[in-house]
């Protein structure tokens, strides 16, 4: 039995968890976030004064608190105290602004929204389109005490003494919180996640990367990725261990944290590992090498592994996994086991019977590929649906299979290999983006008749995200640059296009359907204006 599989019996939910771990372990660090580390005992101690303030604020039993928080300490106490009250926590993108802020917070029906301190003024613009909100609670000062009918206040107001050990039961199968996807073919939608489905994915994740309770766990992601919450967060509580959570990913500053934390374990998505993987070396580095036992991410190229390997001396380098947000992991491996080069383990056929399908609804033969699909063999190992969309979960529930959109194949021996993204979907620096919700704000520009959003090779791995637009007649003038300052008000950095492209026309289909495909082909043309080599700025917030 692995470390991993102690202490978290059938039953429990996240809440009770933490409560064993005070008890077992209280005084040991649980969390540190750049240098402010907090034991198992303070973080409850700091959840039940959130609990308390929560209260008072009328959140009560499947009442949803919205997050949009930094990684710290306040962030995760926030997640243990709205469960505690019996509430859902939505933690979400802090990249968030316009239309695409206004739709997550109003679809969650959230009364209470707590956020940072500099991102009070996105609220202000479509508080009209969010009307379930009635008080924001502001992490630092609040420069203001209301936001029209929306009364601001300090969230340190609402850390209370008071609460006790009393906190409302909850089951297995009980919402703990709701995370909403990327949005990659419309507007995002809440994956709801019971509290068994939070240890399922946990459990998985500790499995695959073989992490042990006195691995320290590294994490640059952010509170509102799944992956943090039950890998680093939740996992680190099954282990009784101890983790440390960046505040965002940074190349310069990875060595001086890995050294400063003694991080032997860390864990990266998408480009991460290709570009610390290229930067120069630092005296830091130097001293790290062979420290980090585990780097844990989705399968990495073999010349990467062999990189991170012979440069850094690190043990076992990526991943056996694959899975969504919606149910995760659907294949996998014990971790050090080695697998084919490009594979992501064999399926997890102790959760999940995981087939592919062709268009017809037809199991595909071994070696070809087919549209991923899965059904659960057991309670409590994906999500329970989306958030106040009943339509949405039966559309991708055909026949009693869940489709995921994505394409793969298995070979003779069962091992997965990844193809590619069903339908018009784009993912940069780890981020899901929706290239539907990007194309509807850029046709709010006057000068805009129309548009395609698609992706194009990136050269750190994932896509870049190329907008081929057709200028409006009267539009005399409208440059690339200035379509980009655009839009840096009104999209979030990640998806803010690298690559713009004015044509006459866009290649459709004989019933006028955008043919993207033959974009992504052709790509990056000789008229392409980028970004990178245009040297424009943006806030990466």
């Amino acid at each position: 039995m692995g470390d991993w599989e102690v202490g978290a019996p059938a039953g429990t939910t996240v809440v009770a968890l933490l409560r064993d771990c005070v008890d077992e372990v209280g005084d040991r660090m649980f969390l540190d976030f750049a240098g402010e580390s907090y034991t198992y005992r303070e973080l409850w101690a700091r959840a039940t004064g959130y609990a308390a303030g929560l209260r008072r604020a009328g959140v009560g039993p499947e009442q949803t608190v919205v997050t949009m928080l930094d990684n710290n300490v306040d962030a995760v106490a926030l997640w243990f105290a709205t469960n505690m009250v019996g509430g859902i926590w939505v933690p979400i993108n802090t990249a968030l602004k316009g239309t695409f802020l206004s739709h997550v917070v109003a679809d969650s029906g959230a009364g209470v929204v707590v956020c940072e301190a500099d991102f009070v003024d996105r609220f202000g613009s479509e508080l009209e389109a969010m009307p379930s909100v009635e008080l924001l609670l502001v992490r630092g000062t609040p420069a203001v005490d209301r936001l029209g009918r929306v009364a601001v206040e300090p969230l340190a107001d609402h850390l209370l003494d008071g609460y006790g050990e009393t906190w409302v039961e909850r089951r297995t199968d009980d919402t703990a919180l709701i995370i909403y996807t990327g949005g990659t073919t419309g507007p995002s939608k809440g994956c709801v996640i019971s509290n068994g489905y939070v240890f399922s994915s946990g459990r998985g994740i500790l499995s695959q990367a073989g992490r042990r309770q006195e691995d320290l766990n590294w994490s640059p992601l952010p509170i509102y990725h799944f992956n943090l919450v039950s890998g680093t967060v939740l996992g680190t509580m099954l282990l009784r261990g101890s983790a440390s959570i960046a505040k965002r990913f940074s190349v310069s500053g990875f060595w001086p944290d890995v050294e400063r934390t003694g991080a032997t374990m860390v864990n990266l998505l998408g480009s991460m590992g290709a570009l610390i993987a290229q930067m120069d070396d630092t005296p830091e580095m130097a001293r790290c090498h062979g420290r980090i036992r585990i780097v844990h991410g989705a399968p990495f190229p073999t010349e990467l592994v062999e990189t991170w390997k012979a440069r850094f001396g690190v043990e076992q380098v990526g991943g056996n996994s694959y899975g969504l947000t919606e149910c995760f992991p659907l294949t996998t491996l014990p971790g050090g086991v080695d697998s084919p080069a490009g594979s992501s383990g064999k399926a997890n056929s102790a959760d999940f019977d995981v087939r592919l399908f062709d268009d017809q609804h037809r199991e595909v033969p071994v070696g070809e590929v087919g549209e991923v699909v899965c059904r659960p063999r057991r309670p409590g190992v994906m999500f329970e649906g989306y958030w106040r969309r009943p339509e949405a979960f039966a559309a991708v529930t055909r026949h009693l299979w869940f489709h995921t959109g994505d394409l793969g194949r298995f070979d003779a021996d069962g091992y997965f290999y990844f193809a590619d993204r069903k339908k018009d979907y784009l993912r940069r620096r780890g981020e899901n983006i929706s290239s539907q919700e990007v194309e509807s704000v850029i046709l709010g520009h006057p000068g805009i008749a129309e548009v395609a959003v698609h992706a194009v090779p990136s050269d750190v791995t994932e896509d870049d995200l190329k907008v081929t637009a057709v200028l409006a007649e009267r539009t005399e003038s409208l440059g690339e640059a200035e379509l980009f300052e655009w839009l840096k008000e009104r999209l979030p950095y990640f998806a803010l296009p690298r690559y713009i492209e004015f044509r006459d026309a866009l290649p459709v289909s004989a019933v006028g359907r955008v043919h993207k495909y033959r974009l992504r082909d052709e790509g990056c043309t000789p008229t392409t204006w980028d970004r990178e080599s245009a040297a424009v700025q943006w806030d990466r917030r």
